[in-house]
């Protein structure tokens, strides 16, 4: 379950951080509305890392598209297997 605070509740900024875990983040509301999340530096480091995983897909993908698809002997000869 999602845990979500108030903006205001920031004034009490110490106990807003340890309610944030690994995996599950804080998120600040302002006007009823979300507008932030609270998220662990490690959490951060995963999710830009599939951020750069998914371009590279992309890349290769949209590579294959206009160049052609590699058949599976291709790969094998390429790896050296």
């Amino acid at each position: 379950m999602p845990n979500i605070k108030p903006i205001s509740d920031l004034r009490n900024y110490t106990e807003i951080l340890n309610e944030v875990k690994e995996d599950s983040p804080v998120y600040l509301t302002r006007n009823g509305r979300g507008e932030y999340a609270i998220i662990r530096i490690e959490d951060l480091d995963k999710l830009k890392a599939a951020v750069r995983l998914f371009a590279k897909l992309e890349e290769g993908e949209r590579s294959a598209r206009e160049a052609g698809w590699l058949s599976p002997d291709d790969v094998e000869a390429a790896l050296g297997l």
